[in-house]
């Protein structure tokens, strides 16, 4: 049995890809705090259907309702984050991965793509930097750079893909956070894409466009 809780929509393009070489691209979607496996499963209609989708639900609930990946407390310098929660949490998001491969033939060789918003951008960055074999590209959305996450400039990242997107209005996250993200990635070799818009802390019509495109772009190794 997997791990954590989560929620599956299989590749709308099923003939297609099975003429197709190679096994369908995962697309793994981590949610913000306060919600659930549901949420982010909403976008999946927008982007590309070839993915096979797996949303899924931090293992921690939420005192306002809700789950999420780590515990948060409030101070006067602002807001952080319990990191080893967050480590623990990586590992069963490891943990559900290596398990979900073996749970399908089909999806053991299969891509994998990491999306996720706020809290979830954050455990996408330590999924992604952490194991990078195990993931071949990520789409951060108004997130903050993990704490404690320290990436070697010299680390075998193979120009991983990763692209950070963030909204200028964003008053729970704000753009400087997405900007330090920008930052850090920028000392390591990645491909980086990094796009702001004009909103707050959401996923917006214009962002999920920026999104959709640059994750179909991804897959020209898979004829339509």
């Amino acid at each position: 049995m997997l791990p954590l809780v989560h929620r599956t929509r299989q590749p709308q393009t099923a003939e297609k890809l099975q003429k197709a070489e190679g096994s369908p691209p995962i697309l793994l979607m981590l949610h913000g705090v306060g919600s659930h496996e549901e949420d982010l499963l909403g976008l999946a209609s927008y982007l590309d259907p070839r993915f096979y989708v797996v949303s899924v639900r931090a293992p921690r609930p939420y005192q306002a309702g809700g789950f999420s990946w780590f515990d948060l407390t409030w101070t006067e310098t602002g807001v952080t984050g319990d990191p080893q929660q967050a480590l623990e949490s990586l590992e069963l998001l490891r943990q559900f991965v290596d398990g979900l491969r073996q749970s399908d033939p089909q999806l053991a060789l299969s891509p994998l793509y990491v999306m996720g918003f706020s809290q979830g951008a954050m455990m996408s960055l330590l999924l992604t930097l952490r194991f990078p074999p195990s993931v071949q590209g990520a789409v951060i959305m108004s997130g903050r750079w993990p704490t404690g996450l320290e990436v070697d400039p010299s680390a075998e990242l193979g120009g991983l893909p990763l692209l950070v997107v963030h909204g200028t209005q964003d008053r729970v996250l704000s753009i400087a956070e997405g900007r330090e993200i920008r930052r850090q990635l920028q000392r390591l070799p990645v491909d980086l894409s990094y796009s702001e818009f004009e909103m707050g802390h959401e996923v917006s019509s214009d962002s999920l466009l920026r999104i959709r495109d640059w994750l179909t772009q991804q897959l020209v190794s898979i004829q339509p």
